[in-house]
């Protein structure tokens, strides 16, 4: 309603040794050529929903290691990507429609992992049920994963396992 908003805009930027010399090669060789240079156009973007960060650390070295290789890849195809480019592209190198996305999703869950009634809101599921009941974390924890400023809405995801039913329906 009437509340002021902070000014203060907390902004976290990581780069490992060999992406940040990429970044500065890149500015030298701009410069160099006497192009103008946009230092914002080099930083990640800072994804926002309704004024929550959605950006969580990637604790799994091996998805580190692919992605860099595949973004290594689009760069030197490519030439450069901006912030703003899509991480994955299709065939045509534009970004995946959503639609498209939840076709492929569909595909990999239920072709060819045979997995019947998969869709692509599967592995949101999972992971907020995972991350509850296995893992035994505080509801927050997941809504933080999930990206959702509701924790009601995090838990319409959650589902309970079977053995938590199967045993409430034996203790009545």
């Amino acid at each position: 309603m009437g509340r002021s908003q902070s000014l203060y805009r907390r902004r976290t930027v990581s780069f490992d040794a060999e992406s940040f010399d990429q970044v500065v090669s890149q500015v030298e060789a701009l410069t160099n050529a006497g192009a103008k240079v946009n230092p914002e156009d080099f930083y990640p973007p800072a994804e926002k929903h309704r004024g929550k960060s959605r950006d969580l650390p990637m604790v799994d070295a091996a998805l580190r290691v692919v992605l860099t290789d595949y973004l290594r890849l689009r760069i030197e195809k490519a030439g450069t990507l901006k912030p703003s480019s899509p991480l994955f592209v299709t065939q045509k190198s534009c970004s995946y429609s959503p639609n498209t996305l939840q076709k492929h999703m569909a595909l990999m869950l239920r072709g060819w992992a045979g997995i019947e009634k998969a869709s692509s809101h599967s592995g949101r599921r999972s992971l907020i049920t995972n991350v509850i009941h296995k893992q035994k974390k505080p509801v927050k924890i997941a809504q933080k994963i999930a990206g959702q400023v509701n924790p009601s809405t995090t838990l319409f995801y959650e589902e309970p396992p079977e053995e938590l039913l199967k045993d409430a329906l034996e203790n009545i």
